[in-house]
């Protein structure tokens, strides 16, 4: 992908926490590109770092606590870790948005949901009170909102879970960004109401060209959705491919596991058990040597508990975090 295409360009994005025992990274040198239009995934377990990699990018961890630092995050020809925090304030929630994984503890619950999904168009442009009410009626009808003037002066509480997400991605989009973060969007809704989301997202990049990150655990989800995938585990990446490459021939042992866990028909039927991945994600304060996700691997070998992998290109633009496909790991 040509420079001209690409959107974002994260290099060496690092994310640490200090706390009563020290500081921890929770988000290691991960680096990933989105191109314009694209929808690029990042796929992992609670706790692997990829709504961190998210805030990180938005600007929006806490500090003094959290400190966010990369070599470069390049976003539409402009480096965000050179921007004072005034010029971020500005790029954010015009040029790039979020729509976050729990609309109940991100919307307001005292204020109306014309006033919260508009807010971005009061920060970032001139527009008065009434033409800033119309522009949130047509988001609202063109997100699927039934009944939307009706829902204007509603308050979070008074919409179902549907509506609330619905009405996130409408804020998240109101100002047509050139980049969307969706963190665990249909979280906790129901299969119908998923479907009916991610279709939505999927039309409005293809209508608004906007390029989306897409957060989740759901492989199911990244294969409906994505055009790239970035799989993350403890804090790193660990493979980065298209996504039908990675669907093909996954190649680091975490998204084998991944794969095989995901439910088939079949096991419905004749009632075997699911296949799950052993063990938890590590505690990010005691890092397991050597590769991280080497005590739940089937296929680790002497050096997995060292010796920490590089991300290995195998072609194509896919690469994987792993010493199976390392000379130095395969002659161990």
């Amino acid at each position: 992908m040509t420079d001209q295409n690409q959107l974002l360009s994260v290099r060496n994005l690092r994310t640490d926490f200090s706390g009563h025992r020290g500081a921890v990274r929770v988000v290691d040198n991960v680096s990933f590109d989105v191109g314009r239009g694209r929808i690029v995934g990042l796929v992992g377990e609670s706790g692997s770092g990829k709504s961190v990699t998210s805030l990180s990018l938005m600007g929006l961890v806490a500090s003094p606590s959290g400190r966010v630092s990369a070599d470069s995050i390049l976003f539409d020809g402009s480096d965000l870790t050179k921007l004072t925090p005034d010029q971020l304030r500005h790029k954010r929630g015009r040029d790039m948005s979020m729509v976050f994984q729990e609309p109940m503890t991100s919307l307001n619950p005292v204020r109306t949901m014309v006033q919260q999904v508009g807010e971005p168009l009061s920060i970032h442009t001139n527009l008065s009170r009434r033409a800033i009410q119309e522009k949130v009626l047509h988001m609202f009808e063109t997100v699927g909102i039934p009944e939307p003037a009706a829902r204007l002066d509603a308050y979070p509480h008074e919409l179902s879970g549907g509506l609330r997400q619905r009405a996130m991605i409408a804020m998240g989009l109101i100002c047509e960004p050139k980049l969307l973060i969706a963190d665990e969007p249909t979280t906790a809704l129901d299969v119908t109401t998923q479907a009916q989301i991610l279709r939505l997202m999927v039309a409005l990049r293809d209508r608004i060209g906007t390029a989306i990150i897409m957060i989740t655990h759901d492989l199911g989800i990244i294969a409906e959705m994505c055009d790239e995938v970035n799989v993350m585990y403890a804090g790193q990446i660990v493979e980065q491919a298209d996504v039908f490459d990675l669907f093909d021939r996954p190649s680091h042992p975490y998204t084998r596991a991944l794969l095989a866990s995901i439910p088939k028909a079949t096991e419905k039927r004749s009632g075997d058990r699911m296949s799950s991945i052993k063990g938890v994600v590590p505690n990010l304060v005691k890092l397991p040597q050597g590769c991280r996700f080497h005590p739940r691997c089937g296929d680790a070998m002497p050096i997995c508990r060292v010796k920490s992998p590089d991300l290995t290109d195998l072609g194509r633009g896919h690469k994987a975090r792993c010493w199976l496909h390392d000379k130095q790991g395969a002659a161990s």
